[in-house]
């Protein structure tokens, strides 16, 4: 699934739909940790190269870019081989050099929320090794998503840190 920039805008999006594959389960026959990071960078890669349609390639953008510089994923349900799901995606910020995505991660067979995944991005620069703002595409893009999704609310594991007193 791609995001098809044609002025509709999902609220959530919803990027990425598969099944769990074999590489990403663990000792404990279920997904390894790390593979949630795995899960939700693919709706990361379809959201960035969607608000940049029609250069939705690397090659196109010539060098402007994201990177992530801060992730949290909060695991709720464990998700077993050959599962089926799906990610969705919801805006929660944008300025002029950052984003922040807010990842679900769902058993598609009865919706089941997995696991979520918050996500701070900043405009780089590839070629110049150094943050940069949003080209005007992107930026009108991110502002017209993050002004849909504002309906939605913010999640409740959206901010939260890592904490040992319970919530």
């Amino acid at each position: 699934m791609a995001l098809e920039w044609n002025g509709d805008i999902a609220t959530p999006l919803r990027l990425y739909e598969t099944r769990v594959k074999p590489e990403w389960i663990d000792e404990f026959n279920h997904v390894n940790i790390a593979h949630y990071l795995t899960i939700c960078d693919q709706s990361n890669w379809r959201f960035w190269n969607g608000i940049n349609v029609p250069e939705g390639t690397m090659e196109a953008r010539a060098g402007h870019e994201y990177v992530i510089v801060e992730n949290h994923v909060h695991y709720i349900s464990e998700l077993s081989l050959d599962e089926s799901i799906y990610v969705t995606t919801q805006v929660l910020g944008a300025d002029d050099k950052r984003y922040i995505l807010f990842h679900r991660v769902y058993k598609a067979e009865n919706d089941t929320l997995s696991a979520t995944n918050e996500v701070k991005c900043i405009g780089f620069n590839l070629n110049e090794r150094r943050i940069e703002a949003w080209r005007l595409p992107v930026k009108e893009r991110l502002d017209a998503i993050l002004t849909a999704h504002e309906t939605l609310g913010r999640p409740d594991q959206a901010g939260l840190g890592i904490e040992l007193k319970k919530r």
